[in-house]
């Protein structure tokens, strides 16, 4: 049974694209939405390896 709080692949792809395309630092962006470090740059390596979504 996992514990935490999911997140939708949108949430997750705004949050990279803050830091990917707005220059956002991780830092700045996972303070902002309440998410940690460590779950930010997992995403921004799923979605830098996955095909963009069209």
């Amino acid at each position: 049974m996992s514990k935490g709080i999911r997140y939708t692949d949108e949430f997750k792809q705004e949050a990279v694209n803050q830091v990917v395309v707005h220059g956002y630092t991780v830092l700045d962006v996972s303070q902002r939405l309440g998410i940690s470090n460590k779950s930010l740059y997992d995403w921004i390596k799923r979605f830098s390896e996955s095909p963009p979504v069209l």
